[in-house]
């Protein structure tokens, strides 16, 4: 009778333990501050309402592609390199590289495939450059931005791009994307869409 009363407080005990283990709270890390969630949250929604103050022109993005080395892994036309395919080739060259999964080339460039040329900024600020991602300054992924936008067709050299501009852009491929879901700052995008 008394291994019975034993065997039952060390099963509570066991369970109990297994129930603590559960719980929400695990003592490790801290609740993150309001500042720290805010660095986080970088996203950049079709309507451009989240971008920083800057601008820049497609002249100003020329000079930030050959001084952050963008044409070493892009190529020097921005095509041709060993990374995906930012400027439309000229159709002769091909490059010596395979092509990444996935691959992006003259076909589905992000100029003609995107809708939204807050994206194309968005993924320059994120992701640019390898390795040193989110070293650009505003003004420069703008000016990266335009440069793109122009050297695909899509502005004029001249257009200066900034936080009102850049949403306003017309993208070719705009109103032939489909239906992309509402998207609210703050919360994550649908795979498939930008």
């Amino acid at each position: 009778m008394v291994s019975r009363k034993l065997l039952l407080i060390v099963m509570i005990l066991g369970l109990s333990q297994i129930a603590r283990a559960q719980s929400p709270t695990y003592g490790v890390g801290r609740t993150p501050t309001a500042e720290e969630i805010q660095k986080l949250d970088i996203s950049i929604g079709p309507d451009g309402k989240e971008l920083p103050p800057g601008h820049g022109t497609a002249v100003e993005g020329a000079g930030v592609f050959l001084r952050k080395g963008c044409f070493t892994c892009h190529g020097e036309t921005g095509s041709g390199g060993p990374a995906p395919t930012l400027i439309k080739s000229d159709g002769k060259t091909k490059s010596p590289y395979p092509c990444l999964n996935p691959c992006v080339n003259d076909s589905n460039l992000m100029s003609f495939h995107s809708p939204y040329a807050t994206t194309i900024w968005d993924y320059i600020n994120r992701a640019m450059p390898l390795t040193k991602e989110g070293t650009l300054k505003p003004n420069e992924v703008y000016a990266l931005t335009a440069y793109l936008l122009f050297k695909n067709g899509v502005i004029r050299e001249d257009e200066v791009m900034d936080a009102q501009s850049l949403p306003k852009v017309k993208m070719p491929n705009r109103d032939h994307f489909g239906l992309a879901p509402e998207w609210k700052h703050g919360t994550p995008r649908l795979q498939g869409y930008p």
